[in-house]
């Protein structure tokens, strides 16, 4: 795959309160990528990026809502998150990602 690819995949980390809770119990983790971004391609990004082996992926379509404004009726832009599960003994640490 081209390498300029796999750096345009992952968008950043979906922090929350939900996702803290994902890593904990599950050893998963909670990114922003792009919306034709596909699970191989995610998965060997996150390996890349992050040099971690990546046991699963599970991709979710969040559709984009809809909100008045002063000139009428507007929607936000739809957005894909990932769900990315890591290998036992792997973790990520954000603060130490360059």
């Amino acid at each position: 795959m081209n390498q300029e690819r796999l750096l345009k995949v992952i968008i950043g980390p979906h922090i929350s309160e939900k996702t803290s809770i994902v890593a904990e119990a599950n050893n998963q983790y909670v990114f922003k990528v792009a919306t034709d971004a596909n699970k191989l391609e995610i998965k060997k990004a996150v390996e890349q990026l992050f040099e971690v082996k990546v046991k699963a992926v599970t991709t979710v379509n969040v559709k984009g809502k809809t909100k008045r404004t002063m000139r009428g009726m507007g929607k936000r832009n739809d957005t894909k998150k990932a769900y990315v599960t890591l290998d036992a003994g792997q973790e990520i640490d954000f603060a130490d990602a360059e």
